[in-house]
């Protein structure tokens, strides 16, 4: 007998295909994994420091905290109204019809696959010098492509260790920056508290303020993927009510937690240029964060909470194969790309999408190659999801944003506006110099998807059938 989630979905038009396995705390925790504050605000600090100082740790992170909680309670609502997962996809499709789900789901997936190679490039960085590895490019990379592996075979055949993992995920990760912010302000010496204020740019940039904002990218990096509680609805018990408080929480959490770890790091730099300058003993660059922690707590002490954060990112980069790997089933399932047929197949023994997720590890290869910087594919990561993000929002907005049992209220419309304004500057923001190669790459994926779905794509995809038939509905009332 089918249960009442299944019947729910069963009004989308879908079958329950996927093992329906997940509570509430586990689809927080696939979101609160992804976000990593470990990963995110770890691997860019030296980003974020060298653009805007100190500063930008202590007032940047709580600008982006606050906007991007605009953001998540506005696909919350949406969340809750269209519990399927094709998230941002579906949204789309059923508030502004086949073309826009069809370039959302694109978008969308794009920015995913290129801020897991981020993440995992980041991964492999910190684990190189616990092996004791030069950190060479090929050590690197190799690190990278080993770890992606595991990553795609642990989705494949152990979907409930993945959903136990992501579990212990929030556990490594709260541990993690309880330790490193313990130990930090226990026994390394820090700065006076005003160091906090000292706003600088180490780059040479223009005024300091566009250096800050540029320096955002940390933050706004570290605030992706929270959409995942969206993409595991159909693997969660209650989808309507729980996923959209996953998305919340996930950012809420994540902002107080990572606003700790930030300033016991920033409290303890000796030398802003030295820790921006730091390399090996092969004369490899070190990251910034793990030059912190070797200088204030020494080497051994350093690398052991540097390990923490490795582990967090491992966790990060194993849910956030997840995340895409559910994408491209959704839209595999509607036809809605080439080889559908082989992307929407589900192991009946596994219940997962295996060849969904072996081409989501395989174009995460093929990002960092074409990047070959961390910035750069960050930062169009960041764009592109934020991209899927807004559309549905605007969208939602338009249409008087529908909502399911978990609802804004009155206050739906003016947090829409809000978050609309906020992605929609920091789109522009973050593929600016620097990043502009994340910028033209982007360019040249809008453009592909144009032209792919005007000349082809608009002959054939209709997008959902449930969207479209809740369509004829509204026009015909």
């Amino acid at each position: 007998m089918a249960t009442r989630d299944e019947q729910d979905l069963g009004r989308f038009g879908y079958a329950q295909e996927l093992f329906r396995s997940m509570g509430g705390f586990s689809n927080f925790a696939i979101s609160f994994s992804i976000i990593s504050i470990l990963t995110g605000a770890v691997t860019l600090y030296g980003y974020g420091l060298e653009m805007g100082g100190p500063l930008e740790m202590t007032l940047g992170w709580p600008i982006a905290t606050v906007f991007t909680l605009t953001i998540a309670a506005s696909m919350a609502e949406l969340c809750s109204a269209y519990p399927t997962s094709g998230a941002m996809y579906h949204w789309a499709a059923a508030l502004g019809g086949p073309g826009s789900a069809w370039f959302v789901a694109w978008i969308s997936i794009a920015g995913t696959i290129a801020t897991q190679a981020g993440i995992n490039y980041s991964c492999a960085q910190f684990i190189l010098p616990l092996l004791g590895w030069p950190a060479t490019p090929l050590n690197t990379f190799g690190v990278f492509a080993f770890t992606l592996l595991v990553h795609a075979l642990l989705n494949q055949y152990g979907v409930r260790l993945v959903a136990i993992l992501n579990d212990l995920s929030v556990t490594v990760h709260i541990l993690g920056v309880a330790a490193i912010v313990i130990a930090v302000f226990w026994f390394a010496p820090h700065q006076p508290v005003s160091f906090l204020t000292h706003a600088a740019n180490s780059n040479g940039r223009s005024p300091y303020a566009w250096a800050f904002l540029l320096g955002l990218l940390q933050a706004q990096w570290t605030y992706t993927g929270f959409d995942a509680s969206a993409h595991m609805t159909e693997e969660t018990a209650d989808p309507r009510r729980v996923a959209p408080w996953g998305i919340v929480l996930s950012v809420a959490v994540s902002g107080i937690a990572g606003y700790a770890l930030l300033l016991a790091l920033t409290l303890a730099i000796r030398d802003i240029p030295q820790v921006l300058a730091a390399r090996d003993a092969q004369g490899n660059a070190v990251p910034a964060a793990i030059a912190i922690l070797q200088t204030s707590l020494g080497a051994k002490f350093g690398n052991a909470m540097a390990a923490l954060a490795s582990m967090a990112m491992w966790f990060c980069g194993l849910a956030s194969l997840t995340n895409v790997s559910r994408g491209i089933y959704s839209l595999a399932r509607d036809n809605g790309m080439p080889f559908a047929g082989l992307f929407r197949r589900v192991s009946r023994k596994h219940g997962t999408p295996g060849p969904a997720i072996w081409s989501g590890a395989a174009a995460t290869l093929v990002a960092m190659v074409w990047s070959g910087a961390i910035p750069i594919v960050t930062s169009l990561g960041t764009v592109a999801i934020y991209l899927g993000y807004l559309i549905p929002v605007l969208l939602g907005l338009r249409a008087g944003h529908p909502a399911g049992p978990w609802t804004l209220g009155r206050w739906s419309r003016p947090i829409a506006f809000i978050a609309i304004i906020y992605a929609s500057f920091m789109c522009v923001v973050l593929v600016m110099p620097p990043n502009e190669l994340a910028g033209k790459t982007l360019a040249a994926v809008v453009a592909a998807l144009a032209l792919l779905y005007w000349f082809e794509v608009r002959h054939k995809f209709q997008g959902p059938e449930w969207a479209r038939n809740q369509r004829t509905v509204s026009k015909e009332v």
